[in-house]
């Protein structure tokens, strides 16, 4: 492949990407704050950057995959970030889960430096990162998406384009706003069926069969029933992503009402150590009482 991508944080998903690009004969740079989480990549071909700066230099593509905005904000504008060293023409993607009044602020940016910009969120947990089988919700110019095409397709089954910049990180947070919701309302009714006797397995198959039945209640259910909480999505990111979605919420003047019990029943796991570990430990608390 004739595009050279750098990608920014080899975390839960990040890492997953990075091999996939690799996969396809991309010439892959990537960087990773904690660098020992990048040696392994060496290994597939990756250059290992040491700084996000030096990741960009020669980059025709940099992609962002970071736990949050004071984390992208680093990695780009800081010190030693990748946009002052990014080259004239190369595209920016920012897939980190972030607000769109961060998207319009590194747009600016990057607009003064002569880049590009796509911000393209993904829905998918680790497996899907690993497999390849993320789907893009991306924003920004269409004919910028057709240059980088390759790219997104290679870590992905789907690239869904939802318009101006800033439609991506919009579409991720709602789509993550219904998701907690679901999870932690999940958590109540689950410890509500353990706790007044019910029969766990049959009530759970009443549920997944019926009207709250969906994939996620499917594979979160079986992960609080088998407290299996190896990360497949953190906690203290669904936590996080709520606060995001409540406040772009408020700017079109909608309340989400439904997200402040979720967001209690987050920052309650978080007190009580479970931040490390998959989201659907958030159950874990209401358990203990």
């Amino acid at each position: 492949m004739s595009q050279r991508v750098a990608i920014l944080g080899l975390g839960t998903m990040g890492a997953g990407m990075a091999k996939n690009l690799l996969g396809a004969g991309f010439a892959v740079t990537a960087y990773n704050r904690t660098q020992a989480k990048a040696e392994p990549l060496a290994a597939n071909g990756a250059r290992i950057a040491a700084s996000p700066a030096d990741a960009a230099g020669d980059a025709d593509v940099i992609l962002s995959m970071l736990s949050d905005e004071n984390a992208a904000r680093a990695v780009w504008t800081g010190p030693d970030g990748a946009l002052a060293h990014a080259k004239e023409g190369t595209v920016l993607i920012e897939s980190s889960t972030v607000t769109p009044k961060w998207i319009g602020e590194l747009a600016v940016h990057a607009a003064e430096r002569g880049l590009r910009l796509l911000d393209a969120p993904v829905t998918g947990t680790r497996p899907h990162a690993e497999s390849g089988q993320l789907t893009f919700l991306v924003g920004g110019e269409a004919a910028v998406l057709e240059g980088v095409r390759p790219v997104l397709a290679a870590m992905s089954k789907e690239i869904v384009f939802l318009g101006p910049t800033g439609s991506g990180a919009r579409m991720k947070l709602i789509n993550n706003f219904l998701a907690g919701v679901q999870v932690a309302s999940l958590a109540e009714g689950l410890a509500w069926i353990e706790r007044s006797g019910l029969d766990r397995e049959l009530a759970l198959k009443v549920l997944k069969n019926g009207a709250p039945g969906s994939p996620l209640v499917t594979t979160i259910s079986a992960r609080m029933v088998d407290a299996k909480y190896d990360v497949n999505f953190l906690l203290s990111l669904m936590d996080k992503d709520l606060r995001y979605a409540a406040a772009d919420a408020a700017t079109a003047g909608v309340e989400l009402r439904t997200s402040h019990g979720a967001e209690a029943r987050f920052a309650e796991a978080l007190q009580a150590g479970y931040g490390g570990l998959d989201m659907s430990a958030v159950v874990e608390p209401l358990r203990k009482r």
